[in-house]
């Protein structure tokens, strides 16, 4: 029971918190679902000397030399970040939607994409320290073909935690915090698109389908990862910082190590060399946000029509 008057900021809060749960199972479900081309496209990134580019041969590489199981390598920390990361991530950014909802000024696209800077910001802030652990685990134990990359020894995500701080310092635990800043206009571009293409197909009040939404999903998560790749290999080569004496890390991971690291891989690969493991990054990320907002707007629908709250798959 509530009154209209005095529960406004209660119903905002409780409404923001469900998106930002729904986003979370969404998110999770989602990545459960394509982990092993998440497996295919990190081993990419990190392990420059291997030769195979195509997806299903990289799969079929790793089960075969480390087993069936190898290609979930690592998802216990992955959800657990990405679970995180996607609950701070939707909350901020349904906060500042609906703080937004009743000023002027800027186009809507416009505001979506400056509100997806500001939630991408502060959800990097919180939550590299995770990501960094994750992509150390989720490599641990991978048969490089780079004989450079020192393998580690960690017993789980605490101990991991623990023996980064112990032997690395704090800091390290914000490895590549400077691409992972930059990289939040990902997330901002995607939803941008998203919320832009979402309003247009629910013109007049028209429900958009399941269908639709997975669409539009893909469509916006393709366009933003295409556009951003090259800083998303650094900012896994920085996080895993296993590379024997490469001295690539630092809290900042500085604009300047970040275009050298650029420039060198162009030297050694080509152009091409900066999307190197693209084509396992979109089909991993692409299914997996289309399929994560459907469950997403799933969830909202339904918990909101429990609470007695008039909410459609349209805004």
């Amino acid at each position: 029971m509530s009154d209209n008057g005095g529960s406004a900021v209660g119903l905002l809060s409780y409404e923001t918190l469900v998106h930002a749960v729904a986003g979370a199972m969404g998110s999770v479900t989602a990545m459960t679902v394509f982990f092993p081309l998440d497996t295919a496209k990190s081993r990419l990134q990190v392990d420059e000397k291997r030769k195979s580019n195509s997806t299903p041969i990289i799969l079929a590489e790793i089960a075969k030399e480390e087993g069936l199981l190898s290609l979930y390598r690592g998802w216990l920390p992955v959800i657990s970040s990405l679970c995180c990361s996607n609950f701070v991530y939707f909350y901020t950014f349904n906060t500042l939607k609906k703080l937004a909802a009743s000023g002027q000024g800027q186009s809507r696209p416009g505001k979506d994409l400056l509100m997806g800077v500001v939630s991408g910001v502060v959800n990097v802030i919180l939550t590299t320290p995770m990501w960094v652990v994750n992509t150390r685990l989720k490599l641990q134990g991978a048969k490089f073909r780079n004989e450079d990359i020192q393998q580690t020894q960690y017993r789980g995500i605490f101990d991991a935690f623990s023996q980064i701080i112990a032997t690395e310092g704090v800091g390290t635990l914000w490895n590549g915090v400077m691409p992972s800043l930059i990289l939040v206009l990902n997330p901002a571009v995607q939803f941008m698109i998203y919320e832009a293409m979402k309003r247009k197909a629910g013109n007049g009040g028209r429900k958009i389908t399941s269908a639709e939404i997975f669409l539009i999903g893909a469509v916006a998560k393709a366009i933003a990862t295409t556009a951003t790749y090259p800083l998303q290999t650094v900012q896994a080569i920085l996080r895993f910082g296993q590379h024997k004496g490469d001295g690539k890390g630092g809290v900042m991971g500085s604009l300047s190590n970040i275009f050298s690291m650029l420039m060198a891989r162009i030297k050694r690969y080509g152009v091409l060399g900066l999307y190197k493991g693209l084509e396992a990054k979109l089909l991993q990320t692409v299914l997996t946000a289309a399929l994560m907002f459907v469950v997403y707007e799933k969830i909202t629908a339904a918990t909101f029509k429990v609470m007695g709250i008039n909410k459609k798959l349209k805004q």
